[in-house]
């Protein structure tokens, strides 16, 4: 897969630098990936939420914080959506928030 945005996720490890590392690894994996629909995805990454057939939410460094992402399959791409702890994604329409907004502390 072709991950979308990848100074997106710079600027999230600016804001978080404690899920660093676990950014860079979720960013490595799914580069590695060929998900051709959600199953897929799922059986991959069993705590993903698939919120629509495009668009997923991954849990990151232990669930502190989440990914919103939009996923092309049939294109084998990555959008990144948005980024933040997990108390902050509680404040956000997961549904139609948009690209690229970085959550400021």
């Amino acid at each position: 897969m072709r991950v979308i945005a990848v100074k997106t996720l710079k600027e999230y490890i600016k804001l978080f630098p404690s899920a660093k590392q676990s950014i860079l690894s979720w960013h490595e994996e799914a580069e590695q990936a060929l998900w051709n629909n959600p199953n897929e995805l799922k059986s991959q990454y069993r705590n993903a939420s698939v919120v629509s057939e495009k668009r997923v939410v991954f849990n990151i460094h232990g669930n502190s914080f989440r990914l919103v992402v939009d996923i092309e399959y049939r294109l084998k791409i990555i959008f990144i959506v948005w980024f933040g702890t997990h108390k902050q994604y509680d404040k956000i329409d997961v549904k139609t928030t948009n690209y690229g907004k970085a959550y400021k502390k």
